[in-house]
């Protein structure tokens, strides 16, 4: 039988899966599972975690959801074990054939593209 405290203290510095959970919550929306990607990145000095993902661009549609619920939910439950180890997590999406990002961290919505002023229409 295992000691708790030793389990307890080797929990503590052992780092989480970030890409495996990633990968588990992705894999499901896409069509192509072979065609993902993940690569992960730790940063301890600075507490911060950076997974990159890589996907076909036809399971783009599913894996973002409507309106984006998808892929926030995901970076909800990534930001949350990263939190648990005392992590920032951010998550990146790319093209798979494409070097070009798909995806902000910042999650901020893209400013609205403002259109040229008509001028009125004369009234008759």
């Amino acid at each position: 039988m295992t000691d708790p405290v030793v389990a307890n203290s080797a929990q503590k510095t052992a780092s989480p899966d970030f890409a495996g959970l990633v990968k588990f919550l992705v894999e499901p929306f896409l069509e192509s599972p072979q065609s993902l990607s993940v690569d992960c990145e730790v940063s301890r000095r600075i507490g911060r975690v950076l997974v990159r993902l890589a996907f076909e661009g036809e399971d783009k549609g599913r894996v973002f959801g409507r309106g984006g619920r998808n892929i926030q939910a995901i970076r909800t439950v990534l930001q949350a074990v990263a939190q648990t180890v005392g992590y920032s997590a951010h998550l990146d999406i790319y093209g798979s054939h494409s070097n070009s990002r798909e995806g902000d961290t910042d999650d901020k919505p893209a400013p609205p593209k403002s259109q040229p002023r008509r001028p009125p229409r004369p009234r008759s």
